[in-house]
């Protein structure tokens, strides 16, 4: 079983990478913002990978579901933030209304 989970743990945090690079150079802003939850969210299947490792699952299962709930928050708060802002700011990506149109 440790085995096990060290492997995946192992999976994890190599499949963090293509992450990491879509969230370096997402071609918009909601991109970064994705691949930053994703990254979060594999974080969080990280801390229970090692509470598991470490046979102390009922503190990093606290510690995994905090981070979980700042994770998702951070995301909405960044997601609404940057479509909201206004078109001059951009960085000469677009807006968020230019980027939707077909």
């Amino acid at each position: 079983m440790q085995s096990f989970m060290l492997i995946g743990a192992v999976a994890i945090v190599l499949l963090i990478f293509p992450t990491l690079y879509r969230m370096i150079a997402g071609p918009s802003v909601f991109d970064r913002i994705i691949g930053g939850n994703m990254i979060g969210t594999k974080a969080t299947v990280l801390l229970l990978f090692i509470g598991v490792l470490f046979n102390n699952v009922s503190m990093f299962v606290d510690i995994s579901l905090a981070y979980a709930l700042l994770n998702f928050i951070g995301t909405l708060a960044a997601a609404k933030y940057f479509q909201h802002r206004p078109s001059g700011t951009s960085g000469g990506e677009g807006s968020a209304k230019e980027e939707a149109r077909p």
